[in-house]
C-alpha cells in the first residue's frame, strides 16, 4: 500500500512539474522514471531496473540535445545494458521478502574505488574536451564515472553505492543548475530529477544500512 501511494505521489508531482516547466511529455516521463527508479532501488525492489532502463534511454536523448555527449553515450551504451545486468544479478540474490541481500566492503575497496574514479574522470574529461561543442567536459566526465561506479556497486549489492551517488548528486546539480541558467532544452526538468535523486539517496543510505544489519 505504501509503495503504491508513493508511486501515485511521484506521478502527480511529475505531472505538476511538467506543467510548471512546460515540459509536458518528455520531461514528465523522465522525472517519473528517474524518481521511481531511485525510490524502488532504495528499498531493494528489483523492478527499479525497469524504470532505470527507460530513464537511461530518455535522459541520454536529452543529454545529447544539450551537448553533453559523454553522458548521452554512456546512458545508451553503458547505463542501459547495466540495468539488464542488475536485474539478473538481483533476481538471483533476494531474501524471503523479495528484497535484495545487501553487502558491505572494506577500506581496501574504498581506496581502489576513489583512486579509480579520480583517474578515470580526468582521462575521460580530457577526451571529451576534444569533442567539438562538448559542454562542461570535466564535470560531464566526473558525473559519468561516479554514476557508473554507483551502478556497478548497486548491481553487486554493496550498500556504499548510495554514498557514491550522494557525491555524484552534487556534481549533477552543478551541471543542471548551469544548464538551467542558460535555459537549455529540458534542463529545468533534469534539475528537478537531480534534486529528487538527492533526497532519495539520503533515504537509500538509511534504508540500506538497516537492510545490511538484518542480512548480517
Amino acid at each position: 500500500m505504501k509503495n503504491k501511494l508513493i508511486t501515485l505521489i511521484v506521478i502527480i508531482f511529475s505531472v505538476l512539474c511538467g506543467i510548471l516547466t512546460r515540459d509536458y511529455y518528455l520531461g514528465t516521463l523522465i522525472l517519473v522514471c528517474g524518481l521511481l527508479n531511485s525510490y524502488y532501488a532504495s528499498i531493494g525492489k528489483i523492478y527499479n531496473y525497469i524504470f532505470g532502463a527507460l530513464y537511461s534511454i530518455l535522459s541520454g536523448y536529452v543529454c545529447f540535445r544539450n551537448g553533453l555527449y559523454g553522458i548521452a553515450l554512456l546512458s545508451l551504451l553503458v547505463y542501459f545494458p547495466s540495468q539488464i545486468q542488475g536485474f539478473i544479478s538481483w533476481n538471483k540474490n533476494k531474501d524471503k521478502n523479495k528484497q535484495v541481500k545487501v553487502r558491505n566492503f572494506t577500506v581496501k575497496n574504498s581506496i581502489i574505488i576513489v583512486t579509480s574514479c579520480i583517474i578515470s574522470s580526468l582521462l575521460f574529461g580530457y577526451l571529451l574536451s576534444k569533442i567539438p561543442n562538448q559542454q562542461l567536459a570535466f564535470l560531464d566526465a566526473t558525473s559519468n564515472v561516479i554514476n557508473l561506479c554507483g551502478i556497478i556497486l548497486m548491481n553487486l549489492r554493496f550498500k556504499e553505492c548510495w554514498l557514491v551517488w550522494l557525491f555524484n548528486n552534487t556534481v549533477d546539480l552543478g551541471i543542471w543548475v548551469i544548464n538551467a541558467i542558460n535555459k537549455t532544452p529540458n534542463s529545468m526538468m533534469m534539475l528537478l530529477v537531480s534534486i529528487g535523486y538527492l533526497l532519495i539517496n539520503v533515504y537509500g543510505i538509511i534504508k540500506w544500512n538497516k537492510m545490511s544489519k538484518l542480512n548480517n
